[in-house]
């Protein structure tokens, strides 16, 4: 018997089990599911399909797929999924430590994508078929239209373009989410495109619900089961060090005129500096702020509750389980202060640019020259992915990267003479933080930024390495003082830390 959240007839006829769903998912299927950032995975079926692999590889049976998410899951899913060496492809990104082993020992197969790109390449048809979407969702009206969750990510477009169709009721999600989201039903092919008529950050240009063929829907399943809700780190020194420079350089932006006082709309990406630049604003002197961003972490609802921001725009919440009990005990407030909408335009480029985004994000390393690593670890081992940064740095009227100057003990410098991997070149970067200092970018010359990222973030340690490098540099290469490298030298910090564990000289 389908439970109150079930209620189109066509749809409460096809419940079943669990186990029953995941018997659809067959080996080498493509399989889109819901899922951005630890919000509003399916929590049942890839359990399901999990120990239907078990079972296959047994008996001797080869059976994996490819997963293709709006971001990060959760360990129930892309943890265990590994751990069953249940798949062959995984896109766009990943954040599940066993996963990561599997992808960087070789044995799946990864596609790094921007987040903004995934929507629309699976449109043009550059990933394939997609042979089943497992998507979770709040409540299934009379009318068959689905309520979306605590997030949104790609699922239009995997309801859109499966073949098949399962989807998880799950009654932990609460009802009061209907409202909530923005479900932009414009989707058109080049050349048939047209303008995204947005001006504004809390402006709807779609629907409440995410809507799906029923005779493509082979399953209903229920639930009533968390989101992966990981509490956050409490905010250490570097990061409060990292966010003052932030706060107190978007004063300076805001008295040199070149943006109002309440500031353009902000997008922060996941994490603690993130989180410590919303703890900074908070205390700020600015009123009347927007939010443009991808995920909804506790230090936005703090400044929702204080009345600092005045709504919004994301494609899920990210949030602490002290966050998750704070919405969902007020979750009627929130309504109208919250839009979630789906990826493809919570990071669309032409939206980031016309609303002049504000964009901070998190980074490994950069170079001397301001590129910025923000996916690879020695150059080769996959760390997470690009996710979001990608979209909005490049398209940000200003752009931050913050990270630490050291990791390891001291022993990595995250500013090297040449970055080992380059997500974010030169010229979309604007400015670098780290708790030494701030280094802003615009308007300099490669050798002007080599000497202000040199001089306010590299730490101290290394300070005197890197301008000996460049000095050198320059030396050597006469007639090619634009951006000088000592190529035999360039990645050589990196050499040494995988030969000696330390980067030091």
């Amino acid at each position: 018997m389908a439970s109150a959240r079930i209620t189109c007839p066509t749809l409460s006829t096809k419940v079943v089990s669990a186990q029953e769903a995941a018997r659809h998912i067959r080996p080498g299927h493509r399989v889109g599911i819901s899922g951005f950032t630890g919000a509003g995975y399916p929590k049942a079926v890839p359990q399901a399909l999990a120990e239907q692999m078990r079972v296959a590889h047994a008996a001797g049976e080869e059976f994996r797929i490819q997963l293709w998410s709006g971001a990060s899951t959760a360990p129930e899913v892309d943890g265990l999924l590994a751990e069953v060496h249940g798949l062959s492809k995984r896109l766009p990104y990943n954040s599940d430590p066993d996963l990561r082993r599997l992808i960087n020992s070789g044995e799946v197969e990864y596609v790094d994508a921007h987040l903004s790109h995934s929507a629309q390449h699976m449109w043009f048809g550059f990933y394939g078929p997609l042979d089943v979407a497992v998507v979770e969702v709040a409540a299934i009206l009379p009318n068959g239209l689905l309520v979306p969750g605590s997030s949104v990510g790609n699922n239009k477009t995997w309801l859109d373009r499966a073949d098949k169709v399962i989807l998880e009721v799950n009654s932990w999600q609460p009802r009061g989410l209907e409202g909530f989201h923005d479900i932009y039903n414009g989707t058109a092919l080049p050349p048939d495109r047209r303008p995204v008529q947005m001006v504004h950050p809390m402006q709807r240009i779609g629907d409440p619900y995410l809507r799906v063929d029923p005779a493509k829907v082979v399953a209903v399943v229920e639930t009533d089961a968390p989101d992966r809700n990981s509490p956050l780190k409490p905010v250490d020194e570097d990061s409060r060090a990292m966010a003052d420079l932030l706060v107190d350089f978007l004063r300076h932006e805001v008295r040199a005129g070149r943006m109002p006082a309440s500031l353009l709309p902000l997008q922060s990406g996941v994490g603690n500096v993130a989180n410590a630049v919303m703890a900074g604003l908070l205390d700020a002197e600015f009123e009347g702020m927007t939010s443009y961003t991808e995920v909804i972490q506790d230090g936005l609802l703090d400044l929702l509750d204080a009345g600092k921001v005045t709504g919004v725009s994301a494609t899920s919440f990210g949030l602490s389980p002290a966050g998750v009990k704070r919405f969902m005990e007020n979750v009627d407030t929130y309504k109208g202060r919250i839009l979630l909408r789906s990826e493809e335009i919570s990071n669309h480029p032409e939206v980031v640019r016309r609303l002049g985004i504000v964009a901070i994000n998190g980074m490994i390393e950069a170079d001397i020259y301001g590129n910025v690593n923000s996916t690879h670890l020695m150059g080769s081992a996959i760390m997470n992915g690009i996710g979001g940064s990608g979209d909005f740095a490049r398209n940000a009227f200003l752009n931050f990267f913050v990270s630490p100057s050291t990791a390891k003990s001291g022993a990595i410098s995250s500013i090297v003479p040449f970055a080992s991997h380059v997500d974010h070149t030169e010229h979309d970067v604007h400015v670098l933080i780290t708790e030494q200092g701030l280094a802003d970018l615009r308007g300099l010359s490669p050798s002007a930024r080599a000497e202000r990222i040199i001089a306010h973030c590299a730490h101290p340690d290394y300070r005197e390495a890197l301008t000996d490098y460049v000095a050198r540099a320059r030396a050597a290469r006469p007639n090619s003082q634009h951006t000088p490298h000592l190529l035999t030298e360039a990645l050589g910090w990196h050499e040494r830390y995988v030969e000696t564990g330390t980067m030091r000289p």
